[in-house]
């Protein structure tokens, strides 16, 4: 697959790609309901279609991070972060950087950081609420390993959540990806796993509110 393939699936509109069919059914049904006369139902339809397209939306983001910078991959509260003995792909320690997206986030992800991607892996598993400590091990999930530019590896992690049932994600193994463009998303609510070298500098907290694409999660130190 080349460089650019997957980008001809994440050219930007005001709402995500993957949302559209689902806003579309909930315009036709609400449209149906309000020909039939039924307002309160009507009502209700149109309630519903504006928050399904609120949970699709998919802003502009501009990220300021520096070289040595990585940015986070996914809107929501981080909720956690330690140090783990090792990471998939990689058999060394790492910091853990986790992320809770509800329902109100922007669940387009982005890039943490520029590089190739050298693996990545999937697999089914559960639903737990994405916030359980045991999602990172238990529910469906996909991984991906950047090397960065600078030859340090970094794996993100998308997991499922409660009633998340899809996982959305764009670039195959060999794709040269570019800090902050949109890779992928993950529906109705999930939770995003980062994983960094054990070194690198922490710059949030757990409770902190984070924005894919902009929030610098941390700096890579060589």
């Amino acid at each position: 697959m080349s460089v650019g393939d997957f980008r001809q699936k994440q050219y930007h509109v005001p709402i995500a790609r993957e949302g559209i069919p689902f806003i579309l059914a909930a315009m036709f049904s609400t449209l149906i309901v309000a020909v039939l006369g039924w307002g309160i139902l009507s009502l209700l339809l149109l309630a519903l279609t504006l928050l399904i397209g609120h949970f699709f939306r998919d802003p502009e983001r501009v990220s300021n991070a520096g070289e040595n910078e990585l940015v986070s991959p996914a809107d929501g509260r981080v909720i956690s972060v330690k140090s783990v003995p090792s990471v998939r792909f990689l058999d060394k320690p790492a910091m853990k950087i986790s992320i809770f997206m509800s329902v109100f986030d922007v669940h387009v992800n982005r890039v943490p950081v520029s590089g190739s991607i050298e693996g990545m892996h999937y697999k089914k598993g559960r639903y737990l609420a994405a916030n359980h400590a045991q999602a990172s091990e238990d529910n469906e999930q996909n991984w991906l390993w950047i090397k960065s530019a600078g030859g340090l590896d970094v794996v993100i992690t998308q997991v499922a959540g409660l009633i998340a049932r899809r996982i959305v994600c764009w670039p195959r193994i060999g794709d040269l990806v570019l800090q902050a463009e949109r890779f992928g998303m993950i529906r109705f609510g999930s939770r995003m796993d980062v994983y960094v070298p054990e070194n690198s500098e922490v710059l949030v907290f757990q409770g902190k509110r984070v924005y894919a694409g902009e929030t610098v999660l941390c700096r890579l130190n060589p």
